[in-house]
C-alpha cells in the first residue's frame, strides 16, 4: 500500500521520514490523563479498509464512521470546503493517474475538476473558499498549482527542481507553507516570497496552520523518528508535542484550534488519533487492521 502512495511523489520525503506503513508498533503508547472532549464537528479521512482506499467521515469520538466514496479506484486525501459543504478529494478513477475531485458532504455529486496526463493530488481550500491548492506532477515534478473551485484558471505557484508538496494555506488566506527540500517553507498566495520555516537535520513535512494563524503543526524525523512538532507562523518555537517510539505525522487542527488529529503507526498499523493542542490526551479513534489517514475536520456546526 506504502509504495502506491509515493508514486504519486506526496510522499517522496516522507517516505523516507515515517519508515514505511510495515513498522510494527510498541504498543498503544495513549496518555489518559486529559482526555479531550471534541466539538461538535466530523473528521473526514481515507482508509484500506474495504480493499481500496475509500474517503470516509466520522464524528470526532470515532463513531459513526462512513463510506462516502464507495468507488473501486483509490480515493484519498480529502478536505473539506470552509462552507462544510463540499469535499475535495484525490482518485484515480478515471486511469492510472491521480486527478482532483468534489464532492457534496455526504458523498453525493462526485465530480471531476483536472483532466491531465499527469499526477494532480493533494487538494486544499483558500479560507473564502473561493480556490484550491493541489500538487501536479505536470511539468516533470512535483509543484504547486492553484485553480479556481470549479476547476478553472489552473495557474503554477512554485517553479523549483526539487519536488514541492502539502500545501496549506494560512487562515487569512494570504500564505500558503508546504514542504520542500526535506523543510518545511511558506510563501506569498501568488508564489512569491519562498521561505524557509524549519532548517532541521530531518525531514519537516505536513505543515498544518492553526485556525488563529498563529501556529503550524508539521511533521519532522529530526529526533530519528516521525513525531509532531508545533511552531509560531514565523518558524520560532519549535516544540515536540508527540514522543512515540514508532512514527506520529498528517497533523489537522480542529476548527476551533483546542485539538489535533494525526496519524500513528503505535499500535502496529495506520491509525487516527486525537490530542489537545499541546499534545496531552492522545486517544485513538480508529481500530482497523488497515490504513486509516489523512485526517481533516469539518467546519463548526
Amino acid at each position: 500500500m506504502y509504495a502506491s502512495w509515493t508514486g504519486f511523489g506526496r510522499l517522496a520525503g516522507r517516505a523516507a521520514a515515517v519508515g514505511g506503513l510495515a513498522l510494527v508498533g510498541a504498543g498503544c503508547g495513549n496518555d489518559n490523563s486529559t482526555q479531550p472532549t471534541p466539538p461538535k464537528i466530523d473528521i473526514a479521512f481515507y482508509t484500506y479498509r474495504d480493499g481500496n482506499f475509500e474517503i470516509y467521515r466520522m464524528n470526532p469520538d470515532g463513531t459513526g464512521q462512513t463510506n462516502l466514496t464507495k468507488n473501486a479506484a483509490s480515493d484519498q486525501i480529502p478536505a473539506w470546503s470552509p462552507d462544510g459543504s463540499t469535499i475535495a478529494f484525490e482518485s484515480d478513477r478515471d486511469g492510472s493517474t491521480s486527478e482532483i475531485y468534489v464532492m457534496n458532504a455526504d458523498g453525493t455529486g462526485q465530480m471531476r475538476l483536472t483532466t491531465n496526463s499527469a499526477n494532480d493530488y493533494a487538494p486544499v481550500w483558500s479560507p473564502d473558499g473561493s480556490k484550491i491548492a493541489f500538487v501536479s506532477s505536470r511539468d516533470g515534478n512535483d509543484e504547486i498549482y492553484v485553480m479556481n473551485a470549479n476547476g478553472t484558471g489552473q495557474a503554477r505557484l512554485t517553479n523549483n527542481s526539487t519536488y514541492d508538496s502539502n500545501p496549506v494555506w494560512s487562515p487569512n488566506g494570504s500564505k500558503i507553507a508546504f514542504h520542500t527540500s526535506s523543510q518545511v517553507y511558506v510563501m506569498n498566495a501568488d508564489g512569491t516570497g519562498q521561505a524557509p520555516l524549519t532548517n532541521s537535520s530531518g525531514e519537516d513535512f505536513d505543515p498544518a496552520w492553526s485556525p488563529d494563524g498563529s501556529k503550524i503543526a508539521f511533521g519532522s524525523n529530526r529526533d530519528g523518528n516521525a513525531e509532531i512538532y508545533v511552531m509560531n507562523a514565523d518558524g520560532t518555537g519549535q516544540t515536540r508535542v508527540t514522543t512515540n517510539t514508532t512514527s506520529d505525522y498528517e497533523p489537522a487542527w480542529s476548527r476551533d484550534g483546542s485539538l489535533i488529529a494525526f496519524v500513528s503507526q503505535r499500535d502496529g498499523n495506520e491509525e487516527i488519533y486525537l490530542m489537545n493542542a499541546d499534545g496531552t490526551g492522545q486517544t485513538r479513534l480508529t481500530t482497523n487492521p488497515a490504513s486509516d489517514a489523512g485526517p481533516d475536520w469539518s467546519p463548526l456546526r
